[in-house]
């Protein structure tokens, strides 16, 4: 009897918390916008050129790749799978003038990394994109559940609320998941940012002026 009610709770308490992931996971509202706007996020999310790692030297760049690599690792084993999740992350982040690292915040609150989330709401994959995005910025052929859309997507959103917001990252988050004015979801995000901080010296990069 004492280990059919131990179940009991223990099953309540994953419905529990599987009730509130859901309701921090992302619900974008839709809202008007100009044509010029819309005519800009369109053409923000139309570029196919291969993603790479931009930084200064290929050992940053390695050192980067391998200190995210590590903390990722129990979530996403497959290295190879890992490393092309990574810099896709980094080279969409950085072509929208975000800060890879608050991505992968993002994304962890998110969908806990998993792929082919699917929220309450009907938003879908890594970054949780609502499929509206699709008509507003996209194309038949945007496929919300593939790698590179969902976090061009993604990031492309969260630029445009952070534009939208002058700069104010923390009512940008509230956009990003439709709870504008609620601290939950931003205090979630940017406490997650704080897992995936980088320093290269700690990670043993020495500049020497001769890499290219």
């Amino acid at each position: 009897m004492r280990e059919l009610i131990q179940k009991y709770f223990v099953a309540v308490s994953l419905i529990l918390l599987l009730a509130h992931a859901r309701a921090l996971a992302g619900n974008q509202l839709y809202e008007p916008m100009s044509d010029s706007v819309r005519a800009a996020l369109h053409k923000a999310v139309s570029d196919q050129s291969v993603p790479f790692l931009a930084f200064s030297t290929p050992s940053e760049a390695r050192a980067w790749l391998d200190a995210m690599s590590h903390k990722l690792a129990r979530r996403i084993p497959d290295r190879t799978l890992r490393e092309e999740f990574l810099v896709t992350v980094h080279y969409e982040a950085k072509r929208a003038g975000l800060d890879p690292q608050l991505v992968l915040g993002l994304i962890q609150v998110e969908s806990a990394f998993r792929k082919y989330a699917v929220s309450t709401a009907g938003a879908r994959g890594l970054m949780q994109v609502m499929p509206f995005w699709i008509n507003v910025i996209g194309n038949a052929d945007s496929n919300l559940f593939h790698l590179r859309t969902n976090l061009r997507f993604g990031c492309v959103i969260l630029r445009h609320y952070i534009d939208i917001e002058k700069g104010d990252l923390y009512r940008a988050l509230g956009r990003y998941n439709g709870s504008l004015g609620r601290p939950e979801y931003p205090n979630m995000v940017l406490g997650a940012w704080k897992q995936w901080e980088f320093n290269p010296a700690a990670s043993g990069v020495v500049k020497t002026g001769n890499e290219r």
